[in-house]
This record gives structure tokens, C-alpha cells and sequence, in this order.
């Protein structure tokens, strides 16, 4: 594998050059991928003590125990399991290689727009994963388990629940992209704060859509995903009157007098 060097924006590389680049880079993701999912295969029990955590206890006092109805459903599960585990923890990796392919594209200019918002994606996403463990997924798990309870025998199958655990995750670090967005759309000249101020009724209806397409539509969860949805929304508009010009406007602004 060739050496990966720097590359600068007026560089002049070969679609081999790039092809090149591009496979040193993949083999790179590849490798920290590998050796966190072994690490991860290795620490499975605590993974999955990590996953099963939010599950409520039964009325006994002991935690709800996700089962398996087939002789190899727990290896799949628990290599997926590990799988994901080890996605989240060699995505520093993967976002830097991705950002040091894409950069070099960009004029300067348009990186001191595009560096802030990329940097921003793997906060906001770690975000959004993280309030959604912590403050959607026991509330949500509880209601959705002990509804109608009288009525139904209710068991946890554990590779439902895991896609639930993973959908609902992911999903929320997706919509934690709402700034970015809001910014990007900011500095591109679609929309501007004070457009985004007169529109906060479109978005309260925009952001009850978005919530109730994600994996559950209980009431509690719905409510839990719907506030900080719209709470990043606020924090958009005050990200965009604070940075958020348009790219022409910023630079077009006249130099300061007694500057070279």
C-alpha cells in the first residue's frame, strides 16, 4: 500500500492517483474497523450488558432478558452486536480519512465553510446517540413493554430488540443534524435567521413529522424526540445569525484600511 501524502488544492492527481488514494484510505477504515470489532467480539458480555441496560425489571425485580428462537440466532446476534459497537468506536477514523480525501476538492474558501460543519457532524451525531440512550430508550422500552400487559404475555426477542435499539439510535443521530443542515443551507443562500425566525410554526409541524417516522410512535417517545429536535432548531437560528452569511457575503466584505 502506497504512502498516503498530504494534498493541497491546486495538486493535480491521475483518476489513478485518486483511485489510489482512495484504496489506501478504505484499507485504512477497513483495518480500524477489524480490530475494533475483535476487540469488541472479545468484551461481547459487556456490550451487551451496555445494550440490554435500558430494559425495564419485571414485576419480580429482575432486568427483562431479550431471548432467541433459534439455535444460531445468539452467535448472529452477539457478532452484530459487537459489529455496531465497533462502527461507533472506529468512526474517528473512518470520518477523518473520508474529510482528508473530500477536503483537498475544496477552494479555500469553501473549506472555512465546509471544516466547521464537517467537524460538527460526528458531535452532533455522538449526541444524538448518546440522549437517546440515556433519556429516550428507558421511558420508551418501559411504555411500550407494559402497554396493555393484562392482555399479552409480552417476551423481548432479542434480534427485534437489538434492530429496535439500533434503528432508534441511529435515527436520532441522524436528526441531531439539524444545525448543520440549517447552517449549510445558511451559507449557501437558501434561507437566512430571519426567514427561519417568521417560520417557527412550519418547523414545530415539520419536526412532529420527522419524529413520528422514526422507529416508535408511543406518545412518550414521540414527545422525548420531538423537544430536542426542536431545541436544536433554536440553536440553529442563533448558529445562523451568528455564523451564518452566505459564503459571497463574507468574501466580498472590504478589507480592513492599513491591511496589505
Amino acid at each position: 500500500m502506497r504512502r498516503i501524502r498530504p494534498i493541497g488544492y491546486d495538486d493535480r492527481l491521475s483518476v489513478v492517483d485518486h483511485l489510489d488514494e482512495l484504496r489506501s484510505r478504505l484499507v485504512i477504515c477497513a483495518v480500524a474497523f477489524v480490530a475494533a470489532w475483535a476487540l469488541t467480539a472479545w468484551q461481547n458480555d459487556l456490550v451487551l450488558e451496555i445494550v440490554n441496560k435500558p430494559l425495564p425489571d419485571t414485576a419480580g425485580g429482575k432486568q427483562i432478558e431479550p431471548i432467541t428462537l433459534g439455535p444460531a440466532e445468539a452467535f448472529y446476534t452477539t457478532l452484530t452486536n459487537a459489529a455496531y459497537a465497533a462502527l461507533l468506536i472506529s468512526l474517528p477514523v473512518i470520518l477523518y480519512q473520508l474529510y482528508a480525501f473530500v477536503l483537498p476538492a475544496f477552494s479555500p474558501t469553501e473549506r472555512r465553510v465546509a471544516t466547521p460543519l464537517l467537524l460538527l457532524v460526528p458531535l452532533l451525531f455522538v449526541g444524538g446517540v448518546v440522549f437517546c440512550y440515556f433519556v429516550v430508550l428507558t421511558p420508551a422500552l418501559d411504555f411500550l413493554l407494559n402497554f396493555n400487559a393484562d392482555e399479552f404475555n409480552t417476551q423481548v426477542r432479542a434480534r427485534d430488540y437489538y434492530s429496535f435499539v439500533t434503528l432508534l439510535m441511529l435515527a436520532m443521530g441522524i436528526g441531531f443534524q439539524i444545525p448543520v443542515g440549517v447552517l449549510a443551507a445558511c451559507k449557501l443562500g437558501v434561507t437566512s435567521a430571519e426567514k427561519l425566525r417568521r417560520s417557527r410554526r412550519y418547523a414545530i409541524v415539520a419536526i412532529v413529522v420527522l419524529a413520528s417516522l422514526l422507529p416508535t410512535l408511543d406518545p412518550i417517545t414521540l414527545i422525548l424526540e420531538s423537544i430536542p429536535l426542536y431545541l436544536l432548531f433554536e440553536l440553529s437560528i442563533l448558529m445562523a445569525a451568528a455564523w451564518g452569511r452566505p459564503v459571497g457575503e463574507v468574501t466580498e466584505e472590504p478589507a480592513p484600511e492599513g491591511s496589505s
